[in-house]
């Protein structure tokens, strides 16, 4: 049944991972804004408010359906390639190394989109700049491996 949904599965994967992506990319750039709010302002609850949406709205909810069609895909491809031993390539082992890498630095965003809400960042901007950049590098890591490696 996977098999015959395969297109469709990748399709919707497709879609949830360019949602998380733009979610990845997106906070951490709003974070920068923020540490330049006056606590209590205009600006500080703009901006607590569009990170919560993109948080819980957005990000959350692709990360999750990204996992569920993912997980799915993994099992299809197992499912025509005849056993579990094709995912002992480099390529799969990279490539799943790089999505917990993601999950985790999205866990690190959630964590901080706490501290902003209570009030106790802690962090200076450049370093919401350097982690902007992150999700990037692994996207395009899991995109070489993907076409290069898995293909």
């Amino acid at each position: 049944m996977l098999i015959a949904a395969y297109d469709w599965l990748r399709a919707f994967h497709i879609l949830a991972v360019i949602a998380w992506m733009a979610g990845l990319l997106y906070l951490p750039r709003l974070y920068v804004y923020h540490c330049e709010a006056i606590p209590g302002g205009e600006l500080d609850k703009t901006l607590k408010l569009q990170e919560r949406r993109l948080l819980k709205v957005i990000m959350n909810p692709a990360m999750i359906v990204a996992w569920l069609f993912g997980l799915a895909l993994v099992w299809a491809n197992m499912e025509r390639a005849g056993g579990w031993s094709i995912f002992l390539q480099w390529g799969w082992v990279a490539k799943f190394l790089l999505v917990f890498a993601m999950t985790g630095l999205h866990h690190v965003f959630s964590a901080r989109f706490k501290r902003f809400e209570a009030g106790t960042n802690d962090w200076p901007h450049t370093r919401y700049r350097m982690l902007n950049e992150i999700p990037f590098v692994f996207a395009i890591a899991i995109v070489l491996i993907a076409v290069v490696a898995l293909a």
